[in-house]
């Protein structure tokens, strides 16, 4: 039929479905690292891009003729590093496929530091910056906040014993500034991430490494002067970028936002496979059509800090996740006949030994059912966060993830002259000899000091023992790397705590190397609860609504409440101290 005939509707849409297509997405929100299992999260984080699905979409996008272009936002609320990394990657596989890539931001910083989004612009092959903004291209820096002389002014102490001397956490409650330990952590930190993202600038926008640094110290900068340097091509607002990408790409492209191109590509991908697939029910439990019966890698989400039970909202905000949750989602995963491998994606900061301890478990029993558990580190995989991956048959990590801290700490307030201080008095009655060991009146005894430096001595003889026996290593050579230090993926890499660089692709194609599956093998995310299983009661511990998700804190048992006003999460010993964020 002439074009001149077709419905004007009917025209519209083949042009939607042959035009040339323009891909955007909006960052300025950040990104999380899955999606949210509790409504309150789930509202708050709506608007955010989910990585996986974003690393989906780019990977459809190479080996799709229709896609020209991808332009993306960038400059708002911070994305953790690793995830930086992850995305330049796919960033630079989608240009190097034949598509124009195109950042753009009204600003990198305004009045603030804007390193790690920059970096990720620089992935891209065109930066634009709106005329009034500025590049806050400042270097890295780290500063914590110390409360001693505060406490000491009010007549408070606190008590902290740690394993060993880098575990710093409790510092800013002990010291007046850096110790000597952590200062040569943080400061090695700091320049190795530096190090990481001047190597990049240099490369992309082809200047020497020295004249980075310069430009590093002399930074931020307003709009033209970043362009007379070299970091940014050009200067334009929001409807020039899009014009001069729109002429790239011809008169009749059509702009559409990522996420929806990668749900629709997921969608007719699904449908062609029910379309061909015989019916069934395999031993997993997965009823339906097709998809169900191919072997598939299971993705497991590891994020938040560690606690016992199940997985839920933080009581310090954000998600956590539960010992119960994970653990249930790896032997689901273990005994599903269709899932040959497992990846397993950690990015949490540590929490609760015991919780850490339970994981680690599964994650040795699905190795020894035959079944390969892959690790791929986000932006945080440390202390209890290192301890459940430490099993794994292989561990990817990210340059600029942020690892280690294979140590233990633990402590407490003493308020005792404090409150005495304000009037405030107490009594005791107790029937046991320990019976008040953990109270804030008054310092821990000899005998209990005993107690607590014999849990902790056998906290990091525990961890560390298996740190040696997953890794290869001896004792020695974990102590060595262990005391409590934390490094970057690349430094982890150079002694022997990670074995590759790379993401999540890369974990999973490991993954299915390991499992003698082809390289189109689906990755599915574990576990798969129908809507019904959300409703009702399981049947046993190894029901798919075993490890629904929980509001209930869990992790220090009675003094929970005592590691949160002490400063300490109420997660548990093993937790990175400090913030670990970077802009």
């Amino acid at each position: 039929m002439p074009d001149s005939l077709i419905p004007a509707p009917l025209a519209r849409l083949r042009q939607q479905r042959t035009a040339p297509l323009i891909l955007e997405v909006d960052l300025t929100d950040g990104i999380s690292e899955t999606r949210p299992t509790d409504p309150v999260s789930a509202v708050l984080s709506r608007n955010r891009a989910v990585l996986p699905d974003l690393l989906d979409a780019l990977r459809r996008a190479r080996q799709d003729q229709r896609v020209t272009a991808l332009v993306a936002r960038l400059g708002g609320r911070g994305i953790g590093l690793a995830a930086v990394q992850e995305l330049r990657h796919a960033v630079r596989d989608l240009a190097d496929a034949g598509k124009a890539t195109i950042a753009w931001a009204d600003s990198f910083g305004e009045f603030s530091a804007g390193n790690v989004q920059y970096y990720l612009a620089t992935a891209f092959d065109s930066i634009w910056l709106q005329p009034s903004g500025d590049l806050g291209l400042t270097g890295i820096a780290m500063e914590r906040v110390y409360l001693r002389g505060a406490l000491d002014k009010i007549g408070a102490d606190f008590q902290v014993a740690k394993r060993h001397e880098y575990k710093s956490a409790a510092e800013q409650l002990t010291e007046r500034g850096f110790s000597g330990p952590a200062r040569e952590e943080t400061d090695r930190l700091a320049a190795s991430i530096t190090d990481q993202i001047c190597a990049a600038i240099a490369e992309r926008r082809n200047l020497a490494a020295d004249k980075v640094r310069r430009l590093i110290d002399s930074g931020p900068f307003l709009a033209g002067l970043a362009q007379a340097h070299g970091l940014v091509d050009h200067l334009g607002y929001r409807d020039e970028v899009y014009s001069a990408v729109r002429k790239q790409a011809g008169p009749d492209a059509v702009l559409q936002y990522l996420g929806r191109y990668q749900r629709g590509k997921l969608l007719a991908e699904k449908a062609r496979r029910a379309a061909t697939a015989p019916i069934g029910l395999g031993r997993s439990g997965l009823s339906g059509p097709g998809p169900g019966h191919e072997p598939v890698v299971a993705l497991i989400f590891a994020t938040g800090p560690i606690r016992r039970g199940r997985s839920g909202r933080s009581p310090l905000g954000g998600g956590s996740m539960g010992s119960d949750t994970i653990s249930a989602a790896i032997r689901t995963a273990a005994q599903d006949e269709h899932a040959r491998a497992i990846v397993l994606r950690v990015n949490s900061p540590g929490g609760s030994y015991v919780a850490s301890d339970t994981i680690w478990r599964e994650v040795v029993r699905a190795r020894a059912g035959g079944t390969p558990v892959v690790v791929s580190m986000g932006d945080v995989a440390a202390s209890g966060g290192y301890y459940i991956s430490m099993a794994a048959d292989v561990i990817v990590a990210q340059p600029g993830t942020v690892t280690g801290s294979i140590g233990v700490l633990t402590g407490k307030p003493v308020l005792g002259e404090a409150l005495g201080r304000a009037g405030v008095t107490s009594d005791l009655v107790q029937q046991g000899a320990h019976a008040a060991m953990f109270s804030q009146q008054r310092p821990f005894s000899e005998d209990e000091w005993a107690l607590v430096n014999d849990w902790l001595d056998h906290i990091y003889a525990d961890f560390t023992g298996k740190v040696a026996q997953g890794r290869g290593m001896t004792q020695p050579q974990v102590h060595e790397v262990a005391r409590g230090r934390v490094w970057t993926g690349a430094d982890a890499a150079e002694r022997g705590l990670v074995d590759e660089l790379g993401g999540l692709d890369r974990a999973a194609a490991i993954a299915r190397t390991r499992a003698g599956l082809p390289a189109t093998a689906q990755l599915r995310v574990y576990p798969r609860p129908r809507p019904l299983d959300r409703l009702r009661p399981p049947g046993s511990s190894e029901g798919r609504g075993a490890a629904a998700v929980s509001l209930l804190p869990d992790a220090w048992g009675p003094v929970a409440q005592l590691a949160a006003r002490a400063g300490l999460s109420m997660h548990g010993p093993l937790l990175l101290p400090g913030s670990w964020t970077f802009e």
